[in-house]
């Protein structure tokens, strides 16, 4: 199935010829925007437009088609197949993974538990349809610093939103999964809570993460972390977006058991990893053990310039640079 047929498939027939020319750009399409009563948008290249009830895409939004109840209704009972109560436990999550490892944001009322939890979102306003791209080879310029003696070497990417951390990531797992030109195949463990790596669809990655990698979708990571280790003894462990003190215990645990870690963070800076990782450099403080020096001996840091993803720098533990081939394969 094609990207564009992928999508096509999240909207009922009724609505499907409004979307031909918006797919046009498929490979550009970046985010599908959909609110009761407001102009549905598409974000392309980076770019934020309008589509029309005709289907055309435009910078303004006169004549752009504003998004009914009834049709929200209709796409929601399209994509949970008519049976919203078979989705329940991924709507409450906030979002559905459809195939092709698109991500279904949603908004709405909250309905919580007597504790606190979500039970569900009810009445649901908002949806932010996120589309997949797959970058084959986007680790490519990196793969060799990441490895000592065949082996692989605990590394954090770093980068503000929008700057191809997870798709580093997820290119960085198949390769190391299915052997590159510094070491063999290992066997590698994904967390993926937000079925953002793998962007499984019932259990199946849709991206192709190797042949070596066993997933755990939609699970948190801390419990996944820990039942991984216990379960399929990972080589690898691969995570998306740290940054709690829970998180940095679960990741100094896998290494105790000899694993190696990959995960990412958001930031620009060291600085910035050390405040949202809540390094404070206290004597006597049991934070101390989990500081990120303790954990990592690779850092790599991502821009956006002219739209295009890219490596900025990539730093060994000691915060030294090494010297990278820059712009090689865009994130």
């Amino acid at each position: 199935m094609t990207k564009r047929e992928e999508i096509i498939r999240i909207f009922p027939d009724s609505l499907k010829l409004r979307w031909e020319q918006a797919l046009l750009q498929v490979d550009k399409l970046q985010e599908i925007r959909l609110a009761i009563g407001q102009p549905v948008r598409v974000v392309i290249a980076g770019a934020e437009k309008f589509l029309s009830n005709k289907g055309t895409v435009d910078h303004f939004c006169q004549d752009a088609w504003c998004m009914t109840e009834r049709e929200m209704n209709e796409i929601l009972q399209n994509v949970c197949r008519h049976s919203i109560y078979a989705f329940e436990n991924e709507i409450r999550q906030g979002f559905l993974t459809v195939p092709g490892g698109h991500r279904i944001g949603l908004a709405g009322q909250v309905v919580l538990n007597g504790d606190g939890t979500v039970r569900n979102i009810a009445h649901i306003r908002f949806m932010n349809v996120r589309i997949s791209h797959e970058v084959i080879g986007a680790a490519d310029g990196v793969m060799e610093h990441l490895y000592q003696d065949g082996c692989f070497l605990n590394t954090l990417i770093i980068a503000p939103p929008g700057c191809g951390k997870t798709t580093l990531l997820r290119d960085i797992v198949r390769q190391t999964s299915e052997g590159n030109a510094y070491a063999q195949g290992r066997q590698v463990g994904v967390v993926d809570e937000r079925s953002e790596i793998a962007g499984s669809f019932m259990g199946i990655p849709q991206n192709n993460v190797g042949m070596r990698t066993d997933v755990l979708d939609g699970c948190p990571k801390i419990q996944g972390m820990m039942l991984l280790m216990r379960s399929m003894a990972p080589a690898v462990v691969a995570v998306d977006e740290i940054g709690s003190y829970e998180d940095r215990k679960a990741l100094f645990q896998i290494l105790k058991c000899g694993s190696s870690v990959l995960a990412t963070i958001h930031g620009n800076s060291m600085e910035d990893v050390y405040k949202f990782m809540d390094m404070e450099k206290n004597s006597g403080n049991e934070r101390w053990e989990y500081r990120p020096e303790k954990i990592f001996d690779r850092y790599i840091f991502l821009e956006k310039k002219i739209g295009i993803c890219t490596v900025r720098g990539i730093f060994d533990g000691e915060g030294n640079e090494i010297p990278a081939k820059r712009g090689k394969g865009k994130c």
